[in-house]
């Protein structure tokens, strides 16, 4: 079947790529302008394989098509529209062109959350499932016929990108090349959307949309703000500048300490503390938050207010160093400018699927797994190769544990291991001086020492 893609993003590029993999003649691509000097990725892959792109600004002025795009459009002569990801308005000369008219994916389950920011309103309003819709394109917002949809269990502390990369991703690719197949073979279905339960959710596109109304319970808080994580991201005036935040769980453990920060319209205030950032909903209940952007800088959240802690560079090695090289070219391919040690990745434009791809050929190239959150917290190229090097050595940026150590040579190995108590993120001694004694049950042998900790129900004693 001659089909004609109309979308962007490097998810509409791997489904160009899997219709050609599945024998389908792509006979144009057609996508957003380069921004700067950033090519879209679909339009990368359709031009390495010699199919015609064409990249229209609008299809239309004052809503009427402009001429000049629809003759261009009609040059290909295309017998199914699919539109797997499209952020520009498609005039309905072109969605009703080809015999099979168009084909689109939307992120909801429809009639629910139509709109161009579902996934996140999904989230937003604690629902319990999600999933994306194929549907048949009209002249109405997300209101054509469906045609398959697919259902996936949420979980309470998904993100946009959590769900978007474990299921709405890989399975929404799949889908759409599953509903193409139909369509050749004749056999897709056409179900009228019912009108019970639809919803049309405005496009966050507007930053007073994105921030936080502390006048709710904590668990709405919560999926506001893991709704608009890691994008757009949700904000709030902390100390009297905006911060927005990341990372958000429901709190659940006893009371703990830390500095205390004034956040504006919340009545409890803020406690720092060395998990992140606690917050208090309306109900009284608490949630945390990981991360914080401030002043367009992630850092995690226990950081806040404490002196940045200098960092020792690392010298590479010759091997490091070509593999650092290679990874300059990886940040180049996916930017599309020359790579300096000071580039920010999201300054220069990158997104969160862009993050997957970095993480993904990090694995690749360096034999190491980074996770997202790694390059959320180190943005320039040069943090980002300090991080790699360190995780290749074998270390980390968690904390190193000190501690009193028991140290025995067993089955001709040396081992240690600590004898104390593990409290608030150290290893201490009782402070009653009390141990219990380890035995060994093969020889009676006394192990080690090991310091008592006794729980009553008003306290704990050491």
């Amino acid at each position: 079947m001659r089909v004609a893609i109309i979308g962007q993003s490097m998810f509409a590029g791997e489904v160009y790529k899997q219709l050609m993999k599945d024998g389908h003649k792509v006979v144009g691509v057609f996508t957003v302008p380069d921004q700067g000097t950033r090519e879209d990725p679909l339009a990368s892959m359709a031009a390495a394989d010699d199919v015609k792109v064409f990249k229209f600004k609008s299809w239309r002025k004052k809503g009427v098509i402009l001429p000049e795009v629809l003759e261009q459009y009609l040059s290909v002569d295309p017998e199914l529209n699919v539109m797997p990801f499209c952020s520009q308005f498609i005039p309905m000369e072109v969605i009703n062109h080809p015999k099979n008219k168009s084909i689109c994916y939307h992120p909801s389950i429809l009639p629910r959350h139509r709109g161009a920011s579902s996934i996140n309103w999904t989230l937003m309003c604690g629902d319990k499932k999600g999933g994306f819709s194929i549907f048949w394109a009209d002249d109405g917002l997300d209101t054509g016929p469906i045609l398959l949809q697919r259902e996936v269990d949420i979980d309470p502390n998904d993100t946009v990108d959590t769900l978007y990369n474990r299921f709405m991703y890989p399975e929404g690719i799949k889908a759409m090349a599953e509903a193409v197949c139909m369509v050749v073979n004749g056999n897709a279905p056409v179900i009228p959307q019912p009108t019970e339960g639809a919803t049309y959710d405005p496009m966050l596109n507007k930053h007073e949309l994105c921030k936080i109304n502390w006048d709710q319970p904590a668990e709405n808080i919560h999926n506001f703000i893991r709704g608009l994580d890691s994008s757009p991201g949700a904000w709030m005036i902390m100390d009297g500048k905006e911060v927005k935040v990341f990372g958000s769980k429901m709190f659940t453990d006893s009371l703990v300490e830390g500095q205390e920060v004034e956040i504006e319209g919340l009545a409890t205030p803020g406690i720092i503390h060395k998990d992140g950032l606690l917050l208090t909903g309306s109900d009284g209940k608490k949630l945390n938050v990981a991360r914080l952007s401030v002043d367009g800088k992630m850092m995690s959240a226990s950081k806040y207010g404490a002196a940045a802690e200098a960092t020792e560079t690392v010298e590479l090695t010759a091997e490091e160093q070509e593999i650092a090289n290679k990874l300059r070219d990886t940040w180049k391919a996916i930017l599309n400018i020359e790579i300096a040690d000071d580039t920010d990745f999201f300054k220069a434009g990158a997104g969160s699927m862009d993050v997957v791809r970095l993480v993904e050929e990090t694995k690749e190239k360096a034999g190491v797994s980074l996770e997202n959150e790694d390059v959320y917290m180190a943005t320039t190229f040069q943090e980002f190769i300090q991080v790699m090097v360190m995780r290749m050595r074998g270390g980390d940026a968690k904390p190193v544990f000190e501690y009193d150590a028991i140290k025995m040579h067993v089955n001709n190995m040396d081992i240690e291991f600590p004898h104390q108590l593990f409290i608030d993120g150290q290893f201490v001694d009782a402070t009653s001086g009390k141990y219990l004694k380890s035995i060994n049950p093969a020889t009676e042998e006394l192990i080690c020492d090991v310091c008592v900790c006794v729980c009553t129900c008003d306290s704990v004693h050491l």
